[in-house]
C-alpha cells in the first residue's frame, strides 16, 4: 500500500490538528510532538487542548507557535 503525504501545505491542514497531522506537516515523528505536547508553552510547548484522551491544536496556535519558534531562533542568531 502506498501512502502519500496528504498534509504538505498550509492549507491541506484541517482547523484542529492531531499529532499526526502535525508530525506529517512538519516532518517529525509523533513522538516528538507529543512530547512538545507535554511541555509549557512557556518552554517551547506547542499548545493543545483535550477532547476525552485525544490531543488536539488549532490551526491558528500551531502558526503561532511557529512563529514564535522561527523567532526564538532569529534571536539566538543575531548579534
Amino acid at each position: 500500500m502506498n501512502k502519500t503525504k496528504q498534509y504538505l501545505t498550509w492549507g491541506s491542514l484541517p482547523d484542529a490538528l492531531t499529532a499526526a497531522h502535525i508530525a506529517e506537516f512538519l516532518c517529525i515523528s509523533r513522538k516528538t510532538v507529543y512530547e512538545l505536547f507535554k511541555l509549557d508553552v512557556e518552554h517551547g510547548g506547542i499548545p493543545n487542548f483535550e477532547i476525552g484522551a485525544s490531543k488536539r491544536v488549532e490551526k491558528a496556535d500551531l502558526e503561532i507557535w511557529i512563529a514564535a519558534q522561527k523567532k526564538k531562533k532569529s534571536s539566538t542568531h543575531a548579534v
